[in-house]
């Protein structure tokens, strides 16, 4: 699989070390040339990655095709910003008919909206919620 990733966090870089590492071809972007050393010193983005890295805006178009979503099977959003993993999964998903799009999407409501018209969300605030209730009431029945 050819996987874009816009942001180079702890997920995204997450994301790209286990997906580089499970044989998967990945490009990673972000606008902060810096985030690549911060994956590097955490022990994330090692020597072994061989995806390749670059940086810019994952809203830009013309980045998005140096990282060469045209020819993309899944393409990740996973910025710090609802707003830029939005504009960015709904550039992949309708300007670059990439197949499989996923967004990180904090907000709840807003995730439920942009899941309603095709665009696949992961809330870790609902998400977070709904295992930490699950932990609770495992411990509560016993």
């Amino acid at each position: 699989m050819k996987l874009v990733i816009v942001g180079c966090g702890r997920v995204g870089s997450q994301i790209a070390a286990d997906m580089d590492h499970a044989g998967h071809e990945v490009v990673i972007v972000d606008r902060d040339p810096n985030a690549f050393s911060r994956a590097a010193t955490r022990g994330v983005l090692t020597r072994e990655f061989k995806g390749d890295q670059v940086v810019g805006n994952g809203t830009d178009a013309d980045i998005l095709r140096r990282a060469g979503v045209e020819h993309a099977d899944g393409f990740v959003a996973v910025t710090e910003g609802d707003n830029r993993n939005i504009m960015a999964s709904q550039i992949a998903k309708n300007i670059f008919k990439v197949p499989h799009v996923v967004a990180r999407i904090y907000d709840p409501e807003r995730a439920e909206a942009y899941e309603k018209i095709g665009l696949h969300t992961i809330c870790p605030t609902l998400e977070g919620a709904r295992h930490i209730e699950k932990v609770l009431l495992e411990r509560e029945s016993r």
